[in-house]
């Protein structure tokens, strides 16, 4: 009598939220509750040591720096019929962070994942879910809004989401606050200052791929823009093209690519900024090394004058932590960059990625800002618009389902505009990730 093929494991993602094990044997996964197998628990853990060194950041601005960062996030994931339960602590510390523990570095021991599900609809073709409480949020290619995931503490959201999937369709309402991660046990909260609505659409075709369309409500009563304090309101639309077919007879094309434009008011001031982020790879799967070549193309807007009465200054809103690679320092506002890449698969566990990056500012009256939005180095009397250009070599290995290593080495060289407007030193930069995922 042959025995029942086992179902493939579900992949680990980094939300945790979005597996789906119940087609896995009875155990720490999918563990049967009651006796009839209507209530079911999944339980899980994430351990994570990344440790990060700088020489000369900031081109020299700074004090060389280096820190490691250490984080546990187990979870617990409770199916009861339409009813469901998540929730996620996370213990977050740091040591060694030059300046002191920041929002991303440290959070002790709090809650990151709370919430309730009730699926109001189920069936064939249509769902529609409604969730309640403090959860991770990925819209797209989360160039808007992420997980924060590559920094030590993520980036949570306290408030509801209505998900609702009718065949290829699919559509996110989002009321969302989101929350201060500090230092210190249980006292993340969310802000008052910080609101996010957003209503998000996707749909899929066989032939053309996939397409996003949305529009995402932001206010900021905090805000702060050259130099400026005040309250914030944007609105941005967005559409987004992605998918992937063959090409030839190996061959995989993927492409990515999206378009922001951003409206609204700050501190009196109308704001108009928009951004265009492009990625496009073609994969040789049959290939010795599977090679894959890929080009990322990005333009964020930059304020021209800060005399006037607009702003145009593009806002990433809650980007992901590692937009332009592992290790850059800049992040999309006042950009455009070229950043062709190259990777290949020593084994199937295995991917060593070589990149080359160069950045210039989309406007020359505004400077340039890091991830998290901060401006880093002004404008000052320079009209140069290169940045500079980095070189940065990347190696993963997926050891196992659950621990993966990776490593990360780059160089940032001084363009003509860090030249015309203070320190050149050239940045050198080193990560070191162990993880493991269960």
């Amino acid at each position: 009598m042959a025995l029942p093929a086992l179902a493939q494991e579900p992949a680990r993602t980094n939300l945790r939220y979005d597996e789906n094990w119940s087609a896995q044997p009875a155990g720490p996964k999918n563990l049967p509750v009651d006796s009839k197998g209507h209530v079911r628990l999944t339980i899980g853990v994430e351990l994570r040591a990344r440790r990060e060194s700088y020489a000369d950041p900031l081109w020299g601005d700074a004090a060389d720096d280096g820190y490691l960062w250490l984080r546990a996030m187990p979870f617990a994931d409770l199916h009861a019929g339409p009813v469901r339960a998540f929730i996620q602590p996370i213990f977050a510390i740091a040591r060694g962070v030059g300046g002191g523990n920041g929002p991303a570095d440290q959070t002790g021991l709090d809650l990151m994942q709370g919430f309730a599900d009730a699926r109001l609809v189920s069936g064939e073709r249509d769902d529609l879910t409604l969730r309640a409480g403090r959860a991770l949020v990925a819209l797209g290619s989360e160039r808007l809004v992420g997980l924060r995931y590559g920094p030590n503490v993520p980036q949570p959201f306290d408030g509801l989401r209505l998900v609702w999937k009718h065949g290829p369709f699919k559509a996110d309402l989002l009321d969302l606050r989101a929350v201060n991660t500090k230092p210190g046990d249980f006292n993340d909260r969310s802000s008052d200052r910080r609101r996010l609505r957003a209503v998000y659409a996707t749909i899929a075709t066989r032939k053309a791929g996939s397409f996003d369309l949305y529009w995402i409500g932001f206010r900021n009563r905090t805000a702060r823009f050259g130099g400026l304090g005040g309250d914030e309101r944007r609105e941005t639309f967005g559409f987004r093209i992605f998918g992937e077919k063959t090409v030839g007879r190996s061959a995989r094309m993927n492409w990515n690519w999206e378009t922001m434009i951003q409206r609204g008011s700050f501190a009196g001031q109308s704001v108009r900024a928009w951004s265009q982020a492009t990625e496009t790879s073609l994969a040789f799967t049959d290939t010795a090394l599977s090679p894959r070549v890929r080009l990322r193309a990005n333009y964020a807007s930059g304020d021209a004058d800060n005399r006037d009465d607009k702003v145009g200054t593009f806002n990433a809103l809650f980007p992901k932590g590692r937009y332009f690679g592992e290790l850059t320092p800049l992040g999309p506002r006042n950009i455009i960059n070229l950043h062709p890449s190259i990777d290949i698969a020593p084994s199937k566990s295995v991917n060593v990625e070589l990149s080359v990056t160069a950045f210039w500012r989309a406007s020359t009256g505004d400077g340039i800002y890091d991830v998290p939005g901060q401006l880093i180095r002004s404008a000052g009397n320079s009209r140069a618009r290169h940045i500079g250009n980095q070189v940065e070599l990347g190696v993963s290995w997926q050891a196992t389902q659950t621990i993966a290593l990776s490593g990360s080495i780059a160089r940032f060289g001084s363009g003509r505009f860090l030249r015309e407007t203070g320190s050149t030193d050239p940045i050198y930069m080193a990560g070191l990730e162990a993880a493991y995922k269960f």
